[in-house]
């Protein structure tokens, strides 16, 4: 003891480097109070750390939700995309969780972290609760609400990632390269996807804007008669099936009875179609959209391993290749009934 501290006396201390580092919420707190128009009361709590973290300011009557975005996750202009999405959707009176101004009139603080640079955006609290076990009302709300969005933003593009070939499978592949041996069976079977993949017709399927990450643990139903959207941070363009095949999929693994899935399903269809009619063409690609965008987030996993490396076992990758297996096995033997 008598060594170390005579080390602490003679040599000074280095901070050493993290990747990610957990904002003080008092502080943070008082930093947008300082930037936003808020009374004194409102106070700052961590809700969740991930990808991004999550803190929630309240005052008792009003609440919002600050995003704190990891280090070199999204560049400025990729946010500042985001944030004038979901202003064009708030401005046509659709269901999002939208940013708020502060006294200068931005959208975007930036706080100098012992990682770097992290970008800091205050958002709308979306009113209502997370429900794993939806019913088939909440999901025809789901569907008819998503495909308002798709309406307001066919066709058109933002500078942000687009998703294809190249970013759903090549490089969700290539960076699982660095953890699993191309021989794996998992492995293989990717490689297998990417090829039936190749051989899909995308020409008469509509492209747009994509949300990319519409399930239940980003949505708030109030009442079991509203919905609202929220965490934006993967849109992109892309083919608009890709946000109706993964919803399909996550609601598959959710809804162990498949009796009830198929209801819930159908009635997340008719809420969908009830604003805008599927192709045929489009609706026998839910499957296979649903499966490439499971391999772009298994992709993301591997890509931030450093949020959780969890993700990185063999048997991780087992069970999540599992799961798009038993879906794609579900749908084939559905279409042979069919």
């Amino acid at each position: 003891m008598k060594y170390i501290c005579q080390l602490t006396r003679t040599k000074k201390m280095t901070v050493f480097p993290v990747t990610t580092s957990t904002l003080s919420a008092k502080d943070l707190g008082e930093f947008i109070r300082d930037k936003y128009p808020l009374n004194e009361n409102f106070s700052c709590e961590l809700f969740r750390t991930g990808m991004n973290h999550t803190y929630f300011l309240s005052d008792g009557n009003t609440k919002y939700v600050l995003r704190v975005y990891s280090h070199n996750w999204r560049s400025k202009s990729e946010i500042i995309e985001e944030i004038e999405l979901l202003n064009l959707l708030k401005d046509n009176n659709l269901n999002v969780s939208f940013p708020i101004q502060d006294k200068n009139g931005g959208f975007i603080q930036e706080i100098n972290a012992p990682e770097g640079i992290r970008y800091v955006v205050l958002f709308s609290f979306a009113q209502g609760g997370k429900i794993r076990f939806m019913n088939e009302d909440t999901c025809f709300l789901i569907g008819s609400l998503m495909a308002k969005i798709h309406n307001l933003t066919l066709n058109k593009t933002i500078a942000r990632i687009s998703y294809d070939e190249k970013s759903l499978i090549e490089s969700p592949y290539k960076r699982l390269t660095q953890f699993f041996s191309k021989e794996l069976p998992e492995m293989k079977f990717i490689k297998e996807i990417g090829k039936s993949f190749q051989k899909i017709d995308f020409e008469k399927t509509r492209n747009g804007i994509v949300h990319m990450d519409i399930w239940y643990d980003n949505m708030a139903v109030l009442n079991e008669k509203e919905v609202t959207l929220f965490d934006f941070d993967f849109c992109g363009n892309g083919w608009q099936i890709l946000d109706i095949g993964y919803f399909c999929k996550q609601l598959f693994h959710i809804e162990s009875d498949k009796n009830k899935y198929e209801l819930k399903r159908l009635s997340f269809l008719d809420g969908y179609q009830s604003i805008r009619i599927l192709s045929d063409n489009e609706l026998k690609l839910i499957p296979e959209a649903g499966s490439v965008v499971f391999v772009f987030y298994l992709g993301v996993q591997a890509q931030r391993y450093d949020w959780s490396n969890i993700f990185l076992s063999e048997n991780y990758l087992k069970m999540f290749i599992g799961r798009i297996k038993s879906w794609t096995k579900y749908n084939k033997e559905k279409n042979m009934v069919s």
